[in-house]
């Protein structure tokens, strides 16, 4: 699996990935260039905290994957924040897997496992990683499990689509 860093030339790939039915349940994204824009070009600007990636899996584009540290966003992230008791060097990541030829097959769970070792090399100062994934997503709980992160927490947090009531569950992977 490669990770590669999310460059505009993708972002016609973007927004088709975040228009399919699929994406769009759980991750509600207007899908307008300027939209896209608006909310990948920072990263790769540099100006944004965060870091997107395209997921490929030999050589084939098949997702999105970002991290951040949860302090960095924390106006945003204050929900998650007090409920994980977040440290102050922690990361989050979110992610979908865009090909629906993809799903299925364990690519999400290695796309996790993967990169949650790229963030611990690449953030030696990071002790843990805490992600929040509305109840209603299981198969996004059931990756974050067989990638060996562990629920420890649950609690409403504003939900990215508005017909989800709000209850997530939170995982948490602490470095080896």
């Amino acid at each position: 699996m490669e990770f590669r860093r999310t460059t505009r030339a993708d972002f016609p790939l973007l927004a088709r990935w975040l228009g399919s039915p699929r994406v769009a349940r759980f991750w509600n994204h207007e899908t307008t260039p300027e939209a896209i824009e608006r909310d990948f070009g920072g990263s790769i600007d540099g100006i944004e905290p965060s870091f997107d990636f395209i997921v490929e899996d030999a050589g084939v584009p098949v997702g999105f994957i970002q991290r951040s540290a949860i302090w960095d966003y924390a106006d945003e992230q204050r929900e998650l924040i007090a409920l994980a008791e977040a440290p102050p060097d922690a990361l989050t990541i979110d992610y979908f897997i865009g090909e629906v030829t993809a799903t299925g097959k364990g690519i999400g769970t290695r796309m996790i496992r993967e990169f949650t070792e790229l963030c611990f090399a690449d953030c030696p100062a990071a002790s843990a990683i805490i992600v929040p994934v509305i109840a209603g997503n299981p198969a996004s709980w059931r990756a974050l499990e067989a990638a060996g992160y562990e629920r420890f927490a649950a609690g409403h947090i504003q939900p990215d689509n508005p017909i989800d009531d709000g209850w997530h569950v939170i995982y948490r992977r602490d470095r080896p």
